[in-house]
């Protein structure tokens, strides 16, 4: 064994020193790395790919400063972030390497490195971040030999001066002045561990992008390692984790920002950050320019209107084609240049909103699906739904300390027997409760993955508050979502980016539609039809509601969340679909009257209605005519509503078993442990006014 790996150490050895002379032959002169290589801007185009909406490289902003001005905090944060054996190797930190290497298999992770700070400087000045075997050879062997014709202040000098640290900044001068608005030798402590930071990742931890708390939080780690390193002191790192470090404002001449920071976030995950900075890609977006100038103007417009009257400080719009998936609008927030108010902030893709009411959809199109029907009667009167509660909703706990529930509708209003369709319409909250119930928790938590929701990660932690909004989404996923029913229950993923070349032409990717069937297209259909029933709606938002377009197929659904903490409106055509959410970024609640359809309503109409310009007027396709002959599932309960001696017959579990609505079931509901809690006294219906 020990002779094996002896012949392994000397074959590699000799296999080493051949591609050390090999590689010497053909590699750039060390001393060239005073000069940086010319580099390609890649840019970013709307679809038509004659709309410039950013140039990522664009005018190189670089600062040469003097080593003496270099502040010694920023210096040691650069260290502890980036190489902490900096002045003890020459070159290559084998150590550093199997650090790294046993941490990436601990983790079943590839994100270590373990590049010192002289293969950087090489890798950024001289190679290249191709990831190939040859390119990390000649990596290795330049950073032996810039070590052995530079002192060590001089290399780590020059590479203070010449590492990305994004936004087009070049070297700690530049980055400081672009950040911070002041020259490198006036920062404090905690903006020197910001800008050792930003190297590991620079569009990732940007400042200006929607990863600022992940920036925030390296920024501690840094200080961290180096009051560790005994670099400065426990009251110096706790001032400098304390201090509030202000960004100046973002004055880069960038168009729908957060839409395009989306796509060079994509861009750097898919081909990394050098190739993005430097590659000379082109990249044609999905972006429509015409109808993203109208999402901005409408959201500036209301965002004003909406802090006034309902003291909403953010609102967001994103819209796509439900035909292609292909984003064709997006805001992110009021104002992305408003750092201070964190305008940067993009929520379309914040997975922490709560939906309220827009998610009644997915109930309603899974009970469809199990065979119930529109015209299924449900029952709007006060309800308990936990079955070790008292039925007339009087109590606050259960017997075994659990809470009770008994939701409320929005007006505190209750209607006596409501329809399915008029139920949905309507938002009624009670009547949707038993939706949720009767198509089930689980079966409608698939549903809404299976149409594009993707931050449902609590599979056994919802209840029935589900369908008034109890889990957490993204408005990029709902508007997807809802864009499987305008697209007849097809879902086409959301898609920002359509095709990127390299500067010679090759075509590293052109997206093709990837079409798949999620949601049968009779129930997208009814869902459709349900959705776009203005008289239905009427009773509750009005005939001429901010939902209502006369003579054209709009389908809408509001949202509104626990203290009006998140107002929606989600809504779409065949052709087109627009989610608009207004709120606050720190989940504090609007006034009383911020509903969805009072502080989104208003935003989202504007858009839609000023799209249409644009898009070709479809009308949804009708569903086929739902027949069944069954009570209760056809609409039909007359003949009962007056026997106040039987209030069962005001059950619908008293007609159907949930599983299967359809079968033959014997009057046995005392199976079911909620059967009870829904025998609600007919006093209660004669005292009401139906539907």
């Amino acid at each position: 064994m020990l002779v094996l790996a002896a012949w392994v150490v000397v074959v590699g050895s000799i296999i080493f020193l051949v591609l050390f002379i090999y590689y010497q032959q053909s590699l750039p002169d060390p001393e060239a790395i005073a000069s940086r290589r010319v580099n390609e801007s890649t840019k970013i185009y709307d679809r038509t790919g004659e709309t410039l909406l950013y140039d990522i490289h664009g005018e190189e902003k670089r600062t040469i400063i003097p080593w003496d001005k270099i502040p010694q905090n920023l210096k040691n944060a650069a260290l502890v972030a980036e190489d902490s054996n900096f002045y003890n190797h020459n070159g290559i930190d084998f150590k550093g390497i199997a650090r790294a290497f046993i941490k990436n298999i601990e983790d079943f992770d590839l994100s270590q490195g373990g590049s010192t700070i002289t293969q950087q400087l090489v890798r950024n000045a001289l190679l290249g971040q191709q990831k190939t075997i040859s390119r990390k050879l000649k990596e290795a062997i330049l950073s032996i030999e810039v070590e052995r014709r530079f002192s060590k202040d001089q290399i780590f000098w020059m590479y203070l001066n010449e590492i990305p640290y994004g936004s087009n900044t070049y070297g700690v001068e530049a980055a400081s002045k672009t950040y911070f608005g002041k020259s490198v030798s006036d920062i404090s402590l905690a903006e020197s561990a910001i800008l050792a930071a930003l190297p590991r990742a620079t569009t990732y931890y940007s400042p200006y992008g929607n990863h600022v708390d992940a920036l925030l939080a390296r920024k501690d780690f840094v200080l961290k390692r180096m009051l560790d390193l005994k670099y400065i002191s426990q009251s110096e790192y706790e001032s400098a984790v304390n201090e509030k470090v202000a960004f100046k404002p973002n004055l880069e001449n960038i168009r729908a920002p957060h839409f395009v920071l989306m796509v060079k976030e994509y861009l750097t995950r898919k081909y990394g950050d050098d190739v993005v900075e430097n590659g000379g890609l082109k990249v044609i977006t999905t972006l429509d320019s015409n109808l993203q100038e109208i999402a901005e103007e409408v959201v500036q417009k209301y965002s004003k209107i909406n802090k006034e009257r309902y003291r909403a400080n953010n609102s967001a719009l994103v819209s796509l084609d439900p035909k292609t998936g292909n984003v064709l609008a997006l805001v992110g927030s009021s104002n992305y240049f408003d750092v201070e108010n964190q305008g940067n902030f993009n929520v379309v893709t914040s997975p922490n909103r709560q939906p309220g009411s827009s998610f009644k959809p997915f109930a309603y199109a899974t009970a469809l699906a199990r065979g119930y029907t529109d015209s299924t009667i449900l029952f709007d009167y006060r309800t308990e739904f936990n079955p070790y509660c008292s039925p007339d909703s009087s109590q606050l706990r259960d017997r075994y300390g659990l809470s009770c529930y008994h939701p409320q509708n929005y007006d505190g209003v209750h209607r006596g027997p409501v329809t399915m369709r008029q139920a949905l319409s309507q938002s009624l909250n009670i009547p949707s409760v038993q939706v949720l119930y009767l198509a089930g928790i689980k079966n409608t938590t698939d549903t809404a993955e299976k149409m594009g929701i993707t931050t449902l990660n609590k599979p056994s932690g919802y209840g029935l508050s589900l369908v008034l909004g109890g889990a957490e989404v993204r408005p990029i996923d709902m508007v997807s979502a809802y864009g499987v029913f305008a697209n007849d229950g097809v879902r086409n993923p959301w898609e920002i980016v359509l095709r990127v070349e390299t500067g010679d032409g090759t075509v590293l990717e052109d997206k093709k539609n990837q079409p798949i069937r999620v949601l049968d297209s009779q129930i997208a259909r009814l869902v459709n039809n349900m959705l776009s029933d203005n008289t239905a709606r009427a009773p509750i938002f009005g005939y001429n509601s901010p939902l209502y377009f006369p003579g054209r197929d709009v389908a809408a659904k509001t949202g509104t969340t626990q203290e009006n903490r998140d107002a929606w409106v989600v809504g779409y055509t065949p052709n087109i679909a627009t989610a608009v959410w207004s709120g606050n970024n720190n989940n504090t609640p609007m006034t009383q009257a911020g509903a969805g359809i009072s502080a989104s309503g208003p935003m989202w109409h504007e858009f839609m209605n000023r799209a249409f310009a644009y898009v070709s007027e479809e009308s949804f396709i009708k569903p086929d005519p739902v027949n069944v002959g069954k009570i209760m599932l056809n609409g039909d309960y007359a003949f009962y509503k007056d026997d106040a001696s039987t209030p069962e017959y005001h059950n619908i579990l008293y007609y159907v078993k949930k599983e299967d609505p359809l079968g033959n079931y014997p009057a046995n509901p005392q199976e079911d442990p909620l059967f009870h809690n829904w025998e609600w006294p007919i006093q209660n219906y004669l005292g009401s006014t139906a539907i």
